[in-house]
Order: structure tokens, then sequence, then C-alpha cells
């Protein structure tokens, strides 16, 4: 068997909602992006979720939603917002968890009503808990085990950086252990707190070539899905912005919509909701920025992360920067 890696393109027809239910959250991760003063302390009441759900919903499209917070499983009403939304006919429906899994919502759900994804940054407590938070490996990964013997489909978020890249090989003998389906192989955002560590957390082009896409391909071999941003594109290969060409929503406590990531931390959202509608704003927003067309790729990086991009003497990027949301997939063929 060997490993072949494609491009997940944007999806025509397709709808995604990252529903942020709450900013809260019982750890400290050094990487959370959130931003409370951009996005809200406030929980979003029940009542809201389920006009909120409703709202995004298209019925002409197959509608995604992906619960996040903070920490979601923090809300005492998510199992009510799972089961809402395939009430409301989406097609999925994901729960992004730090693995703490509060109010019992294993009890309060089934396997066929979402699938969990769980965050761990190490394959074993000295590496996670100084990035998580101390005991939230054992919490995680006992947690994920509980799952997986419920029979939820159960995937996994790694968060690489310089914090833990030497030990990203190593997570492979866990991830099969644990019986997980699904690693994401996250790459680092200068966002939230990750924005304000004094020593650089991204890593270099080198460093993702030479070491995560490697530990990818052998992940996909020992029959593991696989899954991590493009991050830099093929040469000739054009740009594509999914705030342009995707259909994305990241919608957050406080009624701000944006449609990329990367803005999160700034008031640049290009929608937010007012009274039951959504309503796009005036004035400067990603919106205009999305239409720039620049050597680097992604005009939202170049402003915002400028520190990964590297020049040729001439002034030309070394790399193109793809869209965040644009993901690579390693397949195993025979």
């Amino acid at each position: 068997m060997k490993a072949e890696t494609k491009t997940v393109g944007f999806k025509a027809g397709e709808k995604n909602l990252f529903f942020h239910l709450l900013t809260a959250c019982n750890l400290k991760c050094r990487h959370c992006y959130i931003n409370p003063e951009q996005h809200g302390a406030t929980m979003v009441s029940r009542e809201y979720i389920k006009k909120w759900l409703k709202l995004f919903f298209d019925p002409q499209k197959k509608t995604n939603v992906i619960f996040l917070g903070g920490e979601p499983t923090m809300h005492p009403d998510l199992a009510f917002a799972i089961k809402k939304a395939g009430e409301i006919g989406y097609a999925s429906v994901t729960v992004d968890s730090n693995g703490y899994l509060f109010h019992d919502i294993l009890d309060n759900i089934t396997p066929a009503d979402a699938v969990l994804s769980f965050s761990l940054d190490g394959p074993a407590a000295a590496v996670n808990d100084p990035i998580r938070g101390e005991g939230s490996f054992a919490v995680c990964t006992g947690n994920l085990r509980k799952a997986v013997a419920k029979g939820f489909a159960v995937s996994l978020i790694y968060t690489v950086s310089r914090m833990n890249i030497d030990h990203l090989e190593q997570m492979l003998p866990l991830l099969q252990d644990l019986g997980v389906y699904r690693f994401f192989i996250q790459i680092i955002g200068l966002r939230g707190r990750g924005a304000t560590e004094e020593s650089p957390l991204q890593l270099s082009p080198d460093e993702w070539f030479d070491k995560v896409i490697p530990v990818a391909k052998r992940a996909a071999k020992a029959g593991i899905r696989v899954n991590y941003p493009k991050v830099y594109l093929d040469d000739g290969e054009g740009f594509q912005c999914a705030g342009i060409v995707a259909d994305n929503y990241f919608l957050f406590p406080n009624r701000r919509v944006y449609r990329c990531p990367l803005c999160e931390d700034f008031p640049i959202h290009s929608l937010e909701i007012k009274g039951d509608k959504l309503s796009s704003r005036q004035g400067l927003t990603e919106e205009q920025l999305f239409k720039l067309n620049i050597p680097e790729g992604c005009v939202m990086n170049r402003l915002l992360q400028p520190g990964n991009i590297k020049y040729l003497p001439n002034g030309r990027p070394v790399h193109r920067i793809s869209c965040c949301l644009l993901k690579q997939e390693v397949l195993t063929v025979r």
C-alpha cells in the first residue's frame, strides 16, 4: 500500500456553520484563538440556538454544523442543540471538544446524533498538559475511550506547533490504541492567545514539509484517515478564497458572523444577526479584502500573519499561502 495526497476542494452546494455556543472554557490552552473581547462572553440561549440553527439552514444545500466554544460541552443545552440540528435537517453534526464532556453529554445523545472531535496536543501528558492544562491528557483520552466504547465516531485534532512538533509521530500508536478513525493535523494560527506568545509558535515551511507531511502519510498507511491544511500552494496552482467560493459561516455569541477565521481578532466581520435576520455590514469588512489579488496568495495571511511568508531576493514570495480552509486528505491505495 502507498499513501496518496489529494486536495479537498471547496464543495459547491454545501454549507458549513461553525457555531460557537459560548466562549467560556475550563482550560487555558496556549494557542486558543477565542477572544472574548471580540466574540462575546455569554452563552447563546436555548431560544437563540433554535432560531439561529433555522436561520442558517438551507434546504437546497447539504448543510453541516460544527458546535464549538470555548468548550461546547460546558453549555447546558448542547444536547438540545445537537438534536435540534438533526430535526431541522442538518446533514452532519460535529462537536469539537477538549474532552472533558461536561453535562454527561455521552448519556444524553446517541452515536447517530453527532460525530465527536477531541483536541489533544501530545502523545503523553508530559507533552500535552503544558500546552492544554494539567490533567487534560488523562481526562481527554479517558473520555475518548468511553465515546468509542459507546459507538461514537471519534476524530482527533492535533494543533501542531513548535511546542509539540517533535512528538507528532508518536501520536500514531496512540491513535490506533484509542480507536480514532480520523486524524486532523491543524496548523497553529497567530490569533487570540497564540498571538501574544513571546516566542513564535508557527512552523517554518521546511518543518511543515519535512516533519508533518511524512507523518500524515504514515498514519494513512496505518488505516487512519488524515486531513491537514493545504498551507502552501504548489507551483502554478491557483489561489481560491473560501470567503468568495465557499459557503462557510463562523457564528459567535455576540451575533458576529465571519466568513474567514483569520479575521476573528478584529471587528471586520462581514455579517451580523440583527433581530432574527442575517444582515451585511457596511464599511470596510473582510468581504472587501477577499477580492484582493496578491502574489502571496491569501491576503488575510499577508495582513495579519506576515511572518509566515519568506521572500526571494527579487521580492517574490518563496511560497504562496493557500486559503486556511483548503484541506489536504491522505488516502491509502493498493
